[in-house]
C-alpha cells in the first residue's frame, strides 16, 4: 500500500508526456496467486516532449520478472525498478519496443484496483491508475495506444475470457487443460480504459444494427443461473445504443458490446472500451428483487457507461483535471436518455433532489472544488458530486444559452474535431463558439470557481404604472471582490392568480431566458395588470441558491397554478422547509401557514394525483432533514431538525388521511397485474407507497396495519420494501419480526439484504449505533465487500442525520472505526465514507467537537493511506 506524503499534482504544472506508446500487446496467464503479465511496447519519443529525457514508468505493487529493449535484456545498471516506478536512464531517440514481465497476485488484491479474483472470477478496474497495478506503463489519460491482449486460464475455472475490442482468435493450449482468447481493439485508447475478465459467467445476447449498418453483438455476463435477471439491463442497452443515434448522432464503433456484472467493484459501473464492468447491483433486477429505484438506476447506469464509447472514449481527458469533461458531460447525456424514457419533469426533480443533498454540501464543506480542480493528492478522491453533477448542470446551462439546436452543432463539432484524442475543456468550449460565434470565456468561469453561486431576488409592483420590477444580485461565497460575476441563465416568467402571465420584459428575455452577467441587473415587465408572483429558475434553470421574498402565499399561487412544473414541485418544497426550519430554530409556529399547506396539498391530490401519480409522489416528498440543515447553515442540531420533519409528517399524514387512504385504494393493482417497470407503473406504486408513509407517520397503529397487509399482499419488491421501510420508523414487535421474516426470506440473496442492511442503518433511534455493531457480524455481511459496507456503514453515515451525529459521538466513533479497520484493505471505499463528516463544521458546538476529534484520531493514525490521509486533512484544514 501506498503510505508516503503524496506529492501535490498541480494543473499548471501539466506537460506532454516524453515518450508516447504507439502498440501494446499484452499475454495475460492467469493464476489466482501467480498470474504473469508480459507487455510488450511500442514506444517512441513525443516531439512534443523533452528530448533525450529518461523513461520512467509508472507502477503500484509490482514485481518485475524480466526487461527487454529490442529484443535483448538490459543490463541491471541501465535502469532502475521497485514496486512503484521502471526507469530506463537512457533510450533511443528513435522507435524502439520495451518488454515488460510482472508477476501478480489478484487474489491478494484487496483494494480492487487493477487485476483482481473477486468470487473466483478475474476481473480488472483501472480507473485512475489501476492500470499501474498489472505493468510499468505510462499510466496517465493522454498516452492513447492500440491494445491486443491475449489472455490464458485454466479451462475450468474461467470459461469465459473477454477483453477489450474485437475477438480475434481463442483455443486450447496444446498438452495442458487451459486455453485462452485473443482480443483486439483497433481505436487508441489510455490504459484507464483497459479491462479483461475471466470466469464462470452465464451469457445472455442480443443483435443489433447501427445507423451506419454495422451489425453488434450485445451480450451481458452474469454469475451463473442469473441470466434471467439480465434482460432489462440488455434492453437498456439496445435503447441507449438507438437514442444516442437519434439525440447525438453517435453510433456504435465495435462489432461486439459486452457487460460484465460483478460482486465485488468498489464504483458503480466501468466504461472500459467494448468490455463495460459493472456492479452487480446496475445489472441485475427481477420484480422480486429489484425495486423501481433499482430498475431506473439500472437503466441511468448501463446508459451512462454505453455514452462514455463517445464522451470519454472516443474523445477523452487529457489529463485527470479535465475529468468532468468526461463525467460532467456523460451525466448530462445520461439525465436526458432517462428523461426521454421516463417522465422529464420528474426526473429533473430527482437530479436537483440529488444535487441538493450531495453536491450543495460538498461546495459549502471543506472539501468544496471547482468543477475543474486546480490541483489534487489522490485523483481517486475527486471523483465528487462537483464534478459529475454540477458538471453535467454546467453543460444544461450552456445549452440553455445557446439553445437546442446550436447545442447540437456544438457537440457534433466537439466530436469531430477532437475523435482519437485526449482534450480539455477548453477544446469543448472551442467548439461551441465556433458553431455559435459566441465568446465563452466568461461562460468558463463555472469550471474554475468552488461554491455555490447566490442570486438574490427582489420584486416590486408599480400599480399605477403597471409595471413589475425584478431586482437582481449574485454574489459567490468566497470569491474576492475582483472575481467576475458568472453568466447564469435564469429561466423565468410571471404568474397571476388566474395562471401564467404574458413573459416579456423589454426584450431582454428571449425564450423565456434571461441572461444575468453582471453583478446587479433589472428587469421590468410591462403592461401588468395585477401584482404576478415570479417563477424563477424554471426547471432549475442554473445550480444556485435562490434567495427571494416570496411569502407562502406567493408560493401556494405557483403551486396552484405555474405551468413549469419543477417550479410547482419547487414551491411546495420551499413552504415546507420554512415550516421546517422555523420550527428547528425554535421561533414561534405558523399554525396558519401549516393549515393552508396541507389545504393545498389536498387540493393539488383532488385534481391531479391520478393525473401524474409520480410527479404527485415527489410534490407529497418532504424535504430531507438534509435540505433542512442545508437551509439553517450553521449551529445545527440534528435533533430539532429531525423533530421538526417529523411533526410535519405527522400533520400532513393527519390532514390528508382520508385522500391518501382513498387514493391506495384507487391506485392499487388488479389481482394478477404482471408487474412492469416502466414510468406509469412506478408513478403508481410510488404514489402509494408516499400515502403509506404520511399515513404512518400520523397513526402508527394504522400505519403498522397497512403496511403489514402491503407486506403480506405484496408481489414485488417495491412494495415489500416500502412498507418495510414505514415498519422500520414504528418500533414495536411487528417491525422486528417483519425485519426477521425479510432476512429469512432473502438469505441467499446479497443485493436484496443490501436494501435490509440499509433499511436497519436509517433507523433514527438511540439504539441503532448498536444495532449496526450486531449487524456487523450477521453472516451476510462481509467488510471486504463495497456493497455490504455501503449499505450498512454507508447508509447510516449520509442518511441517518440523528444518529451518524449523535451528541455523544458514538456515531462518529462507529464510522471512524470502520473507516481504519478498511483503510488497509480497501482505503477508496475508507475515504469515500469519511465524507459524510464533511458538514462538521456547521454542527453546534458539542457536536462539532466530537466530529472533530474522531477526523483527528483517523488522521493521527500510523501509516494511513493516501486515499484515508487526504479526506481527513483536507477536512480538518477546510
Amino acid at each position: 500500500m501506498r503510505t508516503e506524503t503524496p506529492p501535490t499534482v498541480r494543473l499548471e504544472d501539466y506537460r506532454p508526456s516524453d515518450h508516447l506508446i504507439d502498440r501494446v500487446e499484452l499475454d495475460v496467464r492467469l493464476d489466482p496467486h501467480d498470474t504473469r503479465v508480459s507487455a510488450t511496447l511500442a514506444l517512441r519519443p513525443n516531439p512534443a516532449g523533452r528530448a533525450h529525457a529518461p523513461l520512467v514508468l509508472d507502477g503500484d505493487d509490482l514485481t518485475l520478472l524480466g526487461l527487454e529493449l529490442d529484443g535483448q535484456a538490459l543490463a541491471p545498471d541501465t535502469f532502475r525498478a521497485d514496486a512503484s516506478s521502471l526507469t530506463l536512464h537512457a533510450v533511443p531517440q528513435r522507435p524502439f519496443t520495451l518488454r515488460i514481465e510482472t508477476r501478480l497476485d489478484p487474489t491478494a488484491n484487496t483494494r480492487l484496483m487493477g487485476l483482481y479474483r473477486s468470487n473466483g472470477v478475474y476481473c480488472t478496474q483501472c480507473e485512475a491508475d489501476g492500470f499501474r497495478r498489472i505493468t510499468y506503463f505510462l499510466d496517465r489519460p493522454d498516452v492513447l495506444s492500440v491494445y491486443t491482449t491475449r489472455i490464458e486460464a485454466e479451462r475450468a475455472a474461467a470459461p469465459v475470457l473477454l477483453g477489450n475490442g474485437n475477438p480475434v482468435e481463442a483455443g486450447a493450449v496444446a498438452g495442458t487443460d487451459r486455453h485462452y482468447a485473443v482480443w483486439h481493439d483497433p481505436l487508441p485508447k489510455p490504459a484507464y480504459l483497459f479491462a479483461l475478465v475471466g470466469g464462470r459467467l452465464d451469457r445472455v445476447a442480443k443483435g443489433f444494427t447501427t445507423m451506419e449498418g454495422r451489425a453488434v453483438e450485445i451480450a451481458i455476463y452474469v454469475e451463473p443461473g442469473k441470466g434471467d435477471r439480465a434482460a432489462y439491463a440488455l434492453d437498456a442497452v439496445e435503447r441507449s445504443m438507438a437514442w444516442d443515434e437519434r439525440a447525438f448522432g453517435r453510433a456504435y464503433d465495435l462489432d461486439v458490446f459486452n457487460v460484465v456484472a460483478v460482486s465485488d467493484f468498489n464504483m458503480g459501473a466501468m466504461e472500459n472500451k467494448g468490455l463495460n464492468i459493472f456492479n452487480d447491483k446496475f445489472v441485475l433486477a427481477s420484480p422480486d428483487t429489484a425495486t423501481d429505484t433499482d430498475y431506473a438506476a439500472i437503466e441511468a447506469i448501463i446508459a451512462h457507461e454505453y455514452f462514455h464509447n463517445w464522451s470519454g472514449n472516443r474523445v477523452t481527458c487529457r489529463d485527470w483535471f479535465q475529468l468532468c469533461l468526461k463525467e460532467g458531460l456523460t451525466v448530462f447525456r445520461d439525465q436526458e436518455f432517462s428523461s426521454d424514457m421516463r417522465s422529464r419533469a420528474v426526473h429533473r426533480i430527482a437530479e436537483v433532489r440529488n444535487l441538493r443533498a450531495r453536491q450543495f454540501p460538498e461546495d459549502a464543506g471543506p472539501l468544496a472544488h471547482p468543477v475543474r480542480p486546480k490541483q489534487y493528492a489522490e485523483i481517486n478522491n475527486f471523483y465528487t458530486a462537483t464534478v459529475y453533477e454540477k458538471g453535467a448542470e454546467i453543460v444544461r446551462m450552456l445549452r440553455t444559452l445557446i439553445g437546442e439546436t446550436a447545442f447540437r452543432a456544438g457537440m457534433d463539432r466537439y466530436f469531430a474535431d477532437n475523435d482519437g484524442t485526449a482534450a480539455t475543456v477548453e477544446d469543448f468550449l472551442e467548439a461551441f463558439e465556433a458553431v455559435t460565434g459566441r465568446d465563452l470565456a466568461r461562460f468558463a468561469e463555472w469550471y474554475e470557481r468552488p461554491g455555490t453561486p447566490r442570486v438574490a431576488v427582489f420584486g416590486s409592483y408599480d400599480a399605477a404604472a403597471k409595471t413589475y420590477r425584478l431586482a437582481f444580485r449574485q454574489t459567490r461565497p468566497g470569491a474576492g471582490a475582483d472575481a467576475p460575476p458568472l453568466v447564469i441563465p435564469i429561466r423565468l416568467g410571471l404568474v397571476g392568480t388566474d395562471g401564467p402571465l404574458i413573459d416579456a420584459a423589454s426584450g431582454r428575455v428571449e425564450d423565456g431566458v434571461f441572461v444575468l452577467d453582471a453583478a446587479e441587473d433589472t428587469l421590468i415587465f410591462e403592461n401588468v395588470a395585477a401584482e404576478p408572483v415570479p417563477s424563477l429558475f424554471r426547471g432549475f434553470s442554473a445550480p444556485v441558491r435562490v434567495e427571494s421574498t416570496l411569502d407562502a402565499a406567493a408560493r401556494l399561487t405557483l403551486l396552484r397554478h405555474d405551468p413549469d412544473s419543477f417550479n410547482r414541485w419547487e414551491a411546495a418544497q420551499r413552504i415546507a422547509l420554512g415550516l421546517m426550519t422555523a420550527q428547528a430554530r425554535g421561533d414561534a409556529p405558523e399554525e396558519a401557514g401549516a393549515d393552508d399547506f396541507v389545504g393545498a396539498l389536498g387540493a393539488f391530490l383532488d385534481g391531479e394525483a391520478l393525473r401524474d401519480p409520480a410527479f404527485a409522489a415527489q410534490i407529497l416528498a418532504l424535504p430531507s432533514e438534509g435540505d433542512v440543515a442545508d437551509e439553517i447553515g450553521t449551529e445545527i442540531d440534528p435533533d430539532a431538525i429531525a423533530s421538526a420533519r417529523r411533526d410535519l409528517r405527522r400533520r400532513l399524514g393527519a390532514g390528508l388521511r382520508a385522500r391518501l387512504l382513498t387514493l391506495r385504494e384507487e391506485l392499487a393493482e388488479p389481482a394478477g397485474t404482471p408487474f412492469s417497470p416502466d414510468a406509469s407503473a412506478a408513478g403508481r406504486r410510488a404514489l402509494r407507497n408516499a400515502a403509506l408513509d404520511l399515513i404512518a407517520a400520523a397513526d402508527a397503529e394504522a400505519g403498522t396495519a397497512l403496511a403489514q397487509a402491503q407486506i403480506a399482499a405484496a408481489t414485488n419488491m417495491t412494495d415489500r420494501l416500502a412498507g418495510l421501510a414505514a415498519l422500520a420508523l414504528l418500533p414495536g414487535e411487528a417491525r422486528e419480526a417483519a425485519l426477521a421474516a425479510f432476512a429469512e426470506r432473502y438469505a441467499g440473496e446479497p443485493l436484496v439484504l443490501d436494501k435490509w442492511f440499509a433499511i436497519q442503518a436509517m433507523i433514527p433511534e438511540d439504539g441503532t449505533v448498536a444495532r449496526i455493531r450486531r449487524l456487523q457480524d450477521h453472516p451476510a455481511f462481509a467488510m471486504t465487500n463495497p456493497n455490504r459496507v455501503r449499505s450498512l456503514v454507508g447508509s447510516f453515515s449520509l442518511a441517518n442525520p440523528t444518529q451518524f451525529n449523535r451528541a455523544d459521538g458514538a456515531g462518529y466513533a462507529l464510522v471512524a472505526e470502520t473507516v481504519l479497520a478498511l483503510d488497509g484493505t480497501n482505503p477508496q471505499v475508507a475515504a469515500r465514507l469519511m465524507t459524510a463528516f464533511g458538514p462538521w463544521r456547521r454542527l453546534e458546538p458539542g457536536r462539532r467537537a466530537q466530529a472533530e476529534s474522531a477526523l483527528r484520531r483517523i488522521v493521527a493514525t500510523q501509516g494511513l493511506s493516501r486515499d484515508v490521509a487526504d479526506i481527513g486533512t483536507r477536512s480538518l484544514a477546510g
